[in-house]
């Protein structure tokens, strides 16, 4: 059979794993040898977590009765042999559920009341608050319970008008968005704002995030979705039906919240096997699904090849049975096969980077020592050489050349110190660029346009004037960053000039990422900002929850380009505390060898084979950590493992395959 989207995304969690095996490999060899420093610790650490912590985030977008929860179930979740996620005719997921695995806590089911909003607290406040959520423990061995414990989600319930309108299910401005009333006057609204499953599935645990997000009504009602979670998705599926095609909602919920970043952007046209007519002669039904199909290219404006017709009920029920021909009629290996080609290769690549460079400073930085360390004890070599058959006298005035060596490369202190000074007042002035302070100073400016502007006139702008400000603090925190590295090359290079180091300053630090970050942040936002959105952004508390989002995604950007700038700097200097002990060492053993040479002469050629020893030791040493970073190398650009899913031993937490399935 087909390797699925799933076994392809496996394989990529088995990339990772392995890269992750190497990079701790590589940071005990290290250790071992006395060669791991806190800065390549530390740069050891960020990409072990970065490898081990990467999710890959895709959220299933569709309005009610779609088949969103059933294509979820199909293509992820088939190996355990029923469905997971409820997937009954009608409306089954009334509020969005996130799917991931986190490996500190047990497999449990927690769900946030949907009076929380009536709060100022956003989801991200109220994700690190545990009393807020309603938590289930789920008995993932016994399928029966586990289904009925996640119906949960479907869980809705009646609240009075102003109440709902409060909640953001009610807008007067759209009448014909708004849910029934029933004869009390009632509103039927869900009874939970958000659920998460922390679910032991073996592609949940390789780092998949599957948001899965009903409605227009709770897409427009949730800041949070709508400003960080569905922009922040590496892909978004948006789901049709194929016998309505796009319809009135339909259209509105992807002009209003997923018609940006086309090349995330994929649109499965679901349910094709209700267009089977026993009437009609297949080849018209193909031409009725092509019709579809091209409509909804020319309809939504994406191009026709990321349009997938597709039955994500004969796909579930094709894997679970093993059935190739009902999978294959349900099409589903077309929408898999463009995630996996497109999606995973992107998210591969931006890891590979990060690694490969990660990998390079490393073996600079440690190559340098490894080099100084064997030129050092080659110089102690030819002296202790140039001692066979001389008299005392002569390791008398060799004691007293170390003596005077060491002296003079004490007066390079006084240098360094000079030099650390000058850093630490750039370093200074270029976090403060970027610092907490600057930010605050920005988002009050524009809260207060908020504040007062009425309905919104001239927001657009403000905001527009306060992105470009912060980009341009981060251009010039990426300018002071490269007069740092200037300013330590040219030290550096006198230092090694005069008094004989191997420094050597890395490649400036890398600010554009988090100028990208910004500028998504302002794309994403700034759609929220217009007419269109003016009656909703009036209400105290959904702006409330829109400014914390914003104050706290821009603060993620800030704090991670500093940190990133604190790195690099204290990368470039740790090198000179490092050469300077291995200095200091070195005149300590050359004074050392020659005090007991001039003791016992005999003892001469012992010390000459011990130093040559170490010699020797050092260059196996450079040997092996070659051909650890080359192992890296390798894993990191090489083809993922084949095989994916099926070639790693998984335990199905819904017990065995034919338990589940029974």
């Amino acid at each position: 059979m087909v390797p699925s989207f799933a076994n392809k995304l496996d394989a990529l969690g088995a990339w990772r794993a392995d890269l992750e095996s190497r990079l701790g490999e590589l940071s005990r060899f290290l250790f071992d040898h006395d060669l791991l420093d806190q800065p390549a610790s530390e740069l050891l650490d960020s990409l072990t977590l970065r490898l081990s912590s990467e999710k890959l985030v895709v959220a299933f977008v569709a309005e009610f009765s779609r088949g969103k929860s059933e294509l979820i179930n199909a293509i992820f979740f088939a190996d355990t042999g029923r469905r997971i996620l409820p997937a009954t005719p009608g409306r089954t997921t009334m509020c969005p559920v996130e799917l991931s695995y986190d490996a500190e806590e047990p497999p449990m089911l927690r769900l946030l009341d949907i009076d929380s909003r009536l709060g100022s607290a956003s989801l991200s406040d109220l994700r690190g608050h545990p009393s807020a959520w309603k938590q289930t423990e789920l008995n993932v061995k016994r399928p029966d319970l586990l289904a009925e414990e996640l119906l949960q989600v479907m869980r809705t319930k009646k609240v009075p008008l102003d109440t709902a309108r409060d909640l953001g299910f009610w807008d007067d401005a759209r009448p014909d968005d708004n849910p029934p009333r029933d004869s009390a006057g009632m509103v039927e609204v869900p009874a939970w704002r958000h659920a998460i499953i922390n679910y032991p599935h073996p592609l949940l645990k390789r780092g998949l995030v599957v948001l899965d997000t009903p409605g227009l009504n709770a897409i427009g009602a949730e800041p949070e979705l709508t400003v960080s979670l569905l922009p922040s998705a590496h892909a978004t599926v948006f789901i049709l039906a194929a016998d309505t095609g796009v319809t009135k909602s339909d259209l509105a919920m992807w002009r209003d919240h997923l018609c940006g970043q086309p090349l995330a952007r994929y649109v499965a046209l679901n349910k094709i096997d209700t267009l089977t007519d026993p009437l009609s002669p297949s080849a018209e039904v193909e031409i009725h699904i092509a019709r579809q199909r091209a409509m909804t290219s020319q309809t939504l404006d994406i191009p026709e090849n990321r349009v997938f017709p597709i039955s994500a009920k004969q796909a579930l029920a094709g894997r679970v049975s093993g059935d190739a021909d009902i999978l294959r009629s349900s099409r589903i290996l077309a929408l898999e096969d463009a995630l996996g080609h497109q999606l995973l290769p992107q998210r591969r690549e931006v890891l590979e980077r990060v690694v490969l460079a990660g990998t390079g400073q490393i073996t600079a930085q440690i190559g340098r020592r490894l080099n100084d360390r064997r030129r050092q004890l080659a110089e102690q070599l030819l002296e202790l050489r140039g001692l066979r058959g001389k008299n005392s006298g002569m390791v008398g005035v060799m004691l007293k050349r170390v003596d005077a060596e060491s002296a003079e490369f004490e007066q390079c202190i006084a240098r360094v110190q000079a030099m650390r000074s000058v850093h630490t007042r750039m370093l200074k002035d270029a976090l403060l660029t970027i610092s907490n302070d600057v930010l605050r100073e920005h988002t009050e400016a524009l809260q207060e346009k908020l504040r007062t502007a009425v309905l919104n006139f001239g927001v657009k702008r403000t905001f527009s004037d306060m992105c470009a400000a912060l980009r341009e603090h981060l251009k010039k925190a990426q300018v002071k960053g490269h007069e740092i590295h200037d300013m330590l090359g040219a030290s550096f290079t006198k230092l090694n000039a005069e008094f004989g180091f191997g420094l050597s300053v890395p490649p400036a630090a890398d600010l554009s990422r988090f100028i990208a970050d910004l500028d998504l942040i302002e794309r994403n936002y700034m759609q929220y900002l217009g007419l269109s959105h003016a009656m909703r952004l009036s209400q105290n508390r959904f702006m409330e929850q829109f400014r914390r989002m914003l104050v706290s995604k821009l603060r993620v950007v800030f704090e991670g380009a500093s940190s990133e700038l604190e790195l690099w700097n204290k990368t470039a200097s740790a090198q000179i505390d490092s050469q300077l002990r291995e200095r200091r060492r070195n005149f300590k053993r050359r004074r050392e060898s020659l005090e007991r040479v001039q003791l016992a002469s005999n003892e001469l050629e012992s010390r000459i084979q011990e130093v040559s020893a170490q010699e020797e030791r050092l260059r196996h040493l450079q040997a092996r950590l070659a051909t650890l970073i080359e192992g890296i190398e390798v894993s990191a650009t090489g083809p993922l493992p084949m095989g994916g899913i099926d070639a790693v031993t998984i335990e199905l937490p819904l017990g065995d395959v034919a338990a589940a399935r029974a």
